[in-house]
């Protein structure tokens, strides 16, 4: 067990926006300190157990999950729902499936950019109306994809179908940073980002083995029984878990130009409490002050107040302005490349392995088991080692943690990209064993989950006030990088050949990752002068989003 404390400086906590530069382990003790700092209200989030803490993040992740099966899954019977929509193959067949393929690309498309209106509403509003309004459209628009008719039909519910499944990708991130510690998340985000890429292989093994014998419409009726079990869930077990934290009475208006914790400089500590379990935390209420705890019925609720005066606009617009801070522009083109390149490998693979070995659209699905195995390979790596690597930069700086501490756990990621795309390129276009190909597709997704989750976690530390628009500045890039990409693969690999297309991506993924080597020795300084940018001014956020870290 780790030993933890809330023994914190009371200058930190009161210094306002951090941008991740804070002291992690007790100059004294070396305990880690409990970051943000629990309140004494039993409804702060950060002390339920750990046990139901833990539940929540497995039945968000779950979600995530549901979120992606739909948006890749059916794309294992494009050929069959062609069929269905058009009638028998005819001189129009080609033509008629890249009609077809608008369905999956568009729903990419949404998936993303349909974040730029869930965002703000779930940080002024919270975030349960959000989960329990999306999942609950998401089940009905499922069921009517499933019963379309007609392309056009089809098309709409598609569409929608993205707008809706793509709130449970924002929404996923900022309810781990609620409930979790700072020294707890690392793991937790990995969980997420492993069920994201999880919900592609799964959803496509899933949906070849149903087409077997069944209707690809069938993949639907699936899913909306597991998406409807997973809304009646999270209406009765997950309350909501925005908290406004009182640190943001102690913090100044506008953009805040932060202090900086160095090594060997002590400030003043107050000693709070000692733990051993985050149920005891440090208590800014005492006896009849502290508020009632919230009861069962009442947390049944949708919407349970606003939680910030910022406007809704002011949080639209600041995804996209955010975009010019290096830090989150690396993050963005991370996720874009890696997340992008997998989605390349989605619009192909069902035609390259039916060319090249003759499989069926369900043996062509069956080779994605390599990539849920390493995606869930990637939960450890991305989660516990980034961590580990995390906390052993810390100690060396002598407890004060700073974001950049995990960026050498990407060196993993680094080498398992480009791994797995030169494994699935030069596989398919040497017609090596099928094993060759498939070991890509399983090195490519484990990349996906283990190099997304560290730069994703890094923006949310170095950032935490605002971690929802840095989240939706990657998710929206990595949207309209996917839904460009799905256009020009197999044109470039008709023109290329696949050895030469795939290397590329191997080059281009190696290039944008290694890029974690200058910012790991001076991200620190970037994010400190960058924040002063007047552009910054336009996007400050508000007292009341600062919540001690």
């Amino acid at each position: 067990m780790v030993n933890i404390t809330t023994d914190r400086d009371t200058k930190e906590i009161g210094r306002g926006t951090t941008l991740g530069n804070l002291r992690l382990r007790n100059v004294e003790t070396n305990e880690v300190i409990l970051i943000p700092t629990p309140t004494g209200d039993p409804n702060d989030p950060l002390n339920w157990s750990k046990a139901y803490r833990t539940y929540l993040a497995l039945l968000v992740s779950f979600a995530m999950f549901l979120c992606n099966f739909l948006a890749a899954g059916p794309t294992v019977a494009i050929v069959d729902i062609t069929k269905d929509l058009y009638g028998p193959p005819g001189p129009a067949f080609t033509s008629e499936i890249a009609k077809v393929a608008y369905f999956f690309t568009t729903t990419a498309l949404l998936q993303g950019t349909g974040n730029l209106i869930w965002m703000p509403l779930l940080i002024k509003y919270g975030r349960r109306p959000v989960y329990i309004v999306s999942f609950a459209c998401y089940t009905g628009v499922a069921a009517w994809c499933g019963g379309a008719t007609s392309y056009g039909s089809e098309l709409a519910g598609r569409i929608m179908l993205g707008f809706f499944a793509g709130a449970g990708e924002c929404i996923g991130p900022v309810t781990i940073s609620d409930i979790f510690f700072l020294h707890e998340r690392g793991t937790f985000m990995a969980i997420y980002t492993a069920a994201l890429s999880a919900g592609v292989s799964g959803g496509i093994i899933l949906s070849g083995l149903i087409t077997i014998h069944l209707s690809w419409r069938y993949i639907y009726w699936v899913a909306v029984a597991m998406i409807g079990a997973s809304t009646f869930l999270v209406f009765l077990t997950m309350p909501e878990t925005a908290f406004v934290r009182s640190s943001a009475s102690m913090a100044t208006e506008g953009v805040l130009s932060p202090t900086v914790l160095e090594d060997g400089k002590e400030s003043e500590h107050q000693k709070v409490t000692t733990v051993e379990s985050p149920l005891t935390t440090s208590s800014t209420f005492s006896g009849q002050n502290q508020p009632p705890k919230e009861t069962y019925l009442r947390s049944l609720n949708l919407v349970h107040g606003k939680y910030t005066d910022e406007s809704l606009v002011r949080m639209f617009f600041r995804p996209i302005v955010l975009l010019i801070l290096p830090p989150v522009l690396w993050a963005t083109l991370v996720m874009a490349v890696t997340i992008g390149f997998l989605v390349a490998i989605s619009s192909n693979f069902a035609t390259a392995f039916s060319n090249r070995y003759g499989f069926l659209p369900y043996q062509s699905g069956l080779c994605f088991i390599s990539g849920l195995v390493g995606t869930m390979i990637s939960i450890f790596f991305g989660g516990r080692v980034s961590d580990m690597v995390a906390d052993f930069f810390t100690k060396r700086n002598g407890g004060i943690r700073e974001p950049e501490m995990r960026l050498p756990a990407m060196t993993i990621g680094l080498f398992a990209a480009p791994l797995g795309l030169l494994l699935y390129g030069v596989g398919i276009n040497n017609k090596l064993h099928w094993i060759v190909p498939t070991l890509g597709l399983g090195f490519v997704s484990f990349a996906v989950a283990q190099a997304t989750n560290v730069s994703l976690t890094y923006i949310v530390d170095a950032y935490r006030p605002i971690s929802g628009e840095t989240i939706v500045t990657q998710l929206a890039f990595k949207s309209c990088f996917g839904f460009l990409l799905s256009f020009y693969t197999n044109p470039w690999v008709n023109e290329s050949g696949y050895s030469h297309a795939f290397g590329a991506m191997a080059g281009i993924s190696a290039a944008v990752q290694i890029l974690w080597i200058p910012l790991f020795f001076l991200g620190k300084q970037i994010r400190r002068q960058t924040i002063d940018w007047k552009v910054m001014t336009f996007v400050g956020w508000s007292p009341d989003r600062e919540v001690g870290e």
